[in-house]
């Protein structure tokens, strides 16, 4: 059981996402377990399902998006400190672009 605070998209993901804000000291359920958190989450955070070994896909609505770079347990946050993305050469956003709209002139 998991807690109602967190929605698994799809029975095959191993991440389960927060549909409120989570905040630190919190403790919520996953897989029948209490698991504190550790960090201020967001709405649409990833907290691991089960535990996912180092290697391993991290799988969201039954689509691979990346990969685990080091073992995680369960109930702990995914993100880019311990998930690489498969789509990005990198996984973190680069501020110093700036979007400029092209004007052109007819």
């Amino acid at each position: 059981m998991n807690d109602p605070r967190l929605l698994k998209l799809d029975p095959a993901d191993n991440v389960l996402v927060a549909i409120q804000t989570l905040e630190a000291g919190d403790t919520v359920t996953v897989a029948g377990q209490p698991v504190p958190v550790s960090l201020r989450l967001t709405l649409g955070h990833k907290l691991a399902a089960r535990s996912i070994r180092a290697g391993e896909k991290i799988i969201k609505y039954r689509v691979p998006i990346g990969s685990a770079t080091r073992d995680i347990a369960a109930g702990e946050h995914v993100h880019v400190h311990n998930l690489k993305s498969d789509y990005l050469p990198t996984y973190t956003h680069d501020r110093s672009h700036t979007y400029s709209p092209r004007h052109d002139h007819h």
